[in-house]
């Protein structure tokens, strides 16, 4: 059942920028707009990249992702908070402290466990892992693909559906509330993602037809954004989850219509919008 809603969302998202706006902090702001909430956000890395790949990472100084938190959260009240890239286990603690207390304890929040970009580079120091599976519990709902479950499960990656539902049971076993790994690093016509909440142990297999497009850059950004953004409208997660799969689907078939860069392009974020859709046809 959608709910309605006096004003837009506020969705605040805690992550990394990528220069080309295809992933990361551009990414989450771009579906905020076009889902219709209002999109905040926290810097945790400067990143050098573009399609092709990340040349370099900048942390923030974990002083300054917590005054960004606290000069924000003393002004603006948040509905919904994406949690994506943080490069070091000084600023996943940092964040999940920001989290645990104070104005955003109480607020919903959707980890997308951000470990390794579409292009291959690694985007997550190695001594951070542990400390990520512990922001986990934090979450209500994380949304990791196949090799960053892997990670955080510490086995091999799921090669077929049964192996998605398997990792996803032991996700929740290990303290996840809600999980949707996805399936979109399988092979098949379909991308198959697996939903799946503790607190009930039933396991939703949400399909979709496998978009064949090399526009693929901050597709897990931009699903868990919209996510967290779609959320307050629904009175539950799976709702927001369908509508945000769906959504995501029409945007990737319409990637390739922007033709920004000559590596992995970026999702089509306003395919919905009259402007950008004349572009198609």
């Amino acid at each position: 059942m959608t709910v309605p809603l006096p004003r837009p969302p506020v969705v605040l998202s805690i992550a990394g920028s990528d220069p080309s706006g295809g992933a990361g902090i551009q990414a989450d702001l771009k579906t905020a707009s076009a889902l219709g909430a209002y999109g905040t956000c926290v810097i945790t890395a400067l990143t050098a990249q573009s399609t092709r790949g990340v040349t370099l990472v900048h942390e923030v100084p974990v002083d300054v992702v917590r005054a960004q938190v606290d000069t924000l959260v003393a002004d603006v009240a948040i509905d919904v908070v994406k949690v994506g890239m943080l490069a070091s286990s000084e600023l996943v603690e940092a964040v999940h402290a920001a989290l645990a207390s104070g104005p955003l304890a109480d607020v919903p929040v959707v980890l997308d466990p951000v470990m390794v970009a579409t292009s291959g580079s690694r985007l997550l120091a190695d001594d951070a892992v542990a400390a990520v599976r512990e922001l986990v519990a934090r979450a209500d709902v994380i949304t990791p693909n196949v090799p960053e479950a892997a990670v955080l499960l510490e086995e091999e990656p799921a090669t077929s559906r049964e192996g998605l539902i398997t990792q996803a049971q032991r996700l929740a076993g290990a303290g996840s509330r809600r999980v949707l790994l996805k399936g979109g690093h399988l092979e098949g016509p379909e991308s198959v993602d697996v939903w799946l909440d503790a607190a009930d142990g039933d396991v939703v297999e949400l399909r979709s037809p496998r978009i064949a497009t090399t526009a693929t850059h901050g597709t897990g950004c931009t699903l868990s954004t919209a996510i967290a953004a779609l959320r307050p409208r629904h009175d539950g997660w799976l709702p927001a989850v369908r509508e945000a799969k769906d959504w995501l689907t029409d945007a990737l078939r319409h990637g390739e219509d922007l033709a920004v860069g000559a590596g992995a392009g970026p999702v089509h974020h306003f395919h919905e919008q009259p402007r950008w859709g004349a572009l198609s046809g």
